[in-house]
């Protein structure tokens, strides 16, 4: 198995694409060790010396390192890990997972979500992360960042420059966006 690996915007985090699907629906995000118990291979990941954050997408997985730690150190140790779990066949997830608020959305909440989803998700996940929806109140959206978006430098001039422009153009009752 080859496995790809692309840097991202953000220099603690690498971009590992193994040729083949990760997730098949959605993405996830594991913060730390305690939010991957459901997932093999995310605590696999994190067992390994300098891993503070791991993140699937559609068909590439970022991993993101303490600032102490090499890349050319733990690069390979990521290789090896993702090598291991896809030649086993183990399962990516496991159990259900966790639960997510149901919301009616109104119509504002709707033409966010589809600007998101159709202009800014696909680039953010060609970086490597993904920028998820939270809320919409008072005129502000708010958005969570994840995978190599989340703690990138540049991720405040993407939210400012980018992301709030543009909604701010197609929707005049959004006067700000902030990540939570």
């Amino acid at each position: 198995m080859f496995i790809e690996t692309e840097t991202t915007p953000n220099p603690a985090t690498l971009k590992f694409l193994p040729g083949r699907s990760v997730m098949e629906q959605g993405t996830a995000n594991f913060a730390d060790a305690d939010a991957a118990t459901r997932s093999p291979l995310a605590l696999r990941l994190f067992g390994l010396d300098g891993v503070t954050q791991v993140f699937f997408g559609a068909d590439f997985v970022t991993v993101s390192k303490a600032d102490e730690t090499s890349w050319s150190e733990l690069k390979p140790a990521v290789l090896g890990a993702l090598v291991e779990h896809f030649t086993a066949g183990e399962p990516l997830l496991t159990g259900a997972a966790e639960p997510t608020a149901e919301e009616e959305d109104d119509e504002v909440v709707a033409q966010i979500k589809e600007l998101l989803e159709t202009r800014v998700r696909p680039a953010v996940a060609a970086d490597g992360g993904d920028i998820i929806f939270e809320a919409f109140a008072d005129g502000v959206v708010y958005l969570q960042m994840h995978g190599s978006c989340s703690g990138c430098p540049s991720s405040t001039a993407t939210l400012k420059a980018g992301i709030e422009n543009m909604l701010r153009h197609y929707i005049p009752e959004v006067v700000e966006v902030r990540a939570v």
